[in-house]
């Protein structure tokens, strides 16, 4: 797969790093989740050979800009929509991870045209009455370990350890690559989405609730891949499903596939059954 063409936007007074694989066809356009990056996609785009796609580098992770702390979740779909318009993207497949589907879905609300159908993968959309709640404390994601030697000492800690040791070897590889930044402070690297931002994006999840409004607004084919649910009290676990079960039915087309065999993490478990789903949706 050739590499990606690499480019920095000017949105929302911060540069956001843009990747993008020349291509033919309906556009597609990948969105991330929280403590990830572009990069994570590259896999699933190694399953869509020849389409042209475009993966985003959120605010605070990747080769993005990293303002501090806090971190509104209704600005990443303010990013998405600055991003798609400054690059011209018009009746694209809007495909977004977790909070990344927070982010495409807003977005479409937003700007309107940009996208013609949405590929919702265990979007962190919860229940309505879940939001206006206030942070609750630190999030146990500050404490997570941001200095390595290298990516292959990323790699060798992660490979057996949850939710990891079920994720397709080459997207963790990706992970652990394109995930560490040179340490500016000294040898070796560190996390590309330091772990103080992790934490604040985590923390304020409960100020988004603004999507429910965008939500009524988007009148195109929205398609939700939806994993395991989350067990009751069962807080820390990050492998279940933080999707309001019955989000389908708050818009105006969409559909909700229950995938109980699969954790949060599908994109890095199975990039495949992703590129196939966005082939399904693509436009005749």
């Amino acid at each position: 797969m050739p590499e990606p063409k690499e480019s920095r936007l000017r949105i929302n007074g911060i540069e956001l790093q843009v990747y993008e694989w020349p291509g033919e066809g309906q556009p597609v356009f990948l969105a991330h989740a929280t403590g990830f990056h572009a990069r994570c996609w590259d896999q699933v785009v190694a399953h869509l050979p020849g389409r042209h796609v475009f993966a985003i580098d959120m605010r605070g992770h990747g080769r993005s800009d990293k303002p501090e702390p806090p971190y509104a979740w209704p600005d990443f779909g303010r990013d998405v929509a600055g991003a798609v318009r400054a690059l011209g993207i018009e009746g694209a497949i809007g495909v977004g991870h977790s909070k990344g589907g927070f982010a495409v879905a807003h977005a479409a609300a937003l700007e309107p045209g940009a996208f013609a159908s949405l590929l919702l993968i265990d979007p962190v959309i919860m229940r309505r009455e879940m939001y206006d709640r206030k942070p609750e404390g630190e999030h146990f994601a500050a404490r997570r370990r941001n200095e390595w030697s290298s990516p292959d000492e990323m790699f060798e800690r992660f490979r057996n350890r949850p939710p990891f040791a079920s994720w397709d070897e080459q997207v963790l590889r990706d992970y652990c690559t394109y995930g560490l930044l040179p340490n500016p402070n000294g040898e070796g690297y560190v996390l590309a989405c330091p772990p103080h931002i992790e934490a604040s994006i985590y923390t304020h999840s409960s100020g988004g609730g603004v999507i429910y409004d965008s939500i009524a607004a988007i009148d195109i084919p929205v398609r939700i891949l939806r994993a395991r649910m989350r067990t009751e009290g069962a807080v820390h676990d990050m492998s279940n499903s933080p999707t309001n079960p019955d989000l389908a039915s708050y818009f105006k087309q969409a559909e909700d596939i229950y995938l109980p065999e699969r954790s949060h993490f599908i994109p890095m478990e199975a990039p495949g059954f992703v590129a196939q789903h966005i082939q399904e949706m693509s436009r005749k």
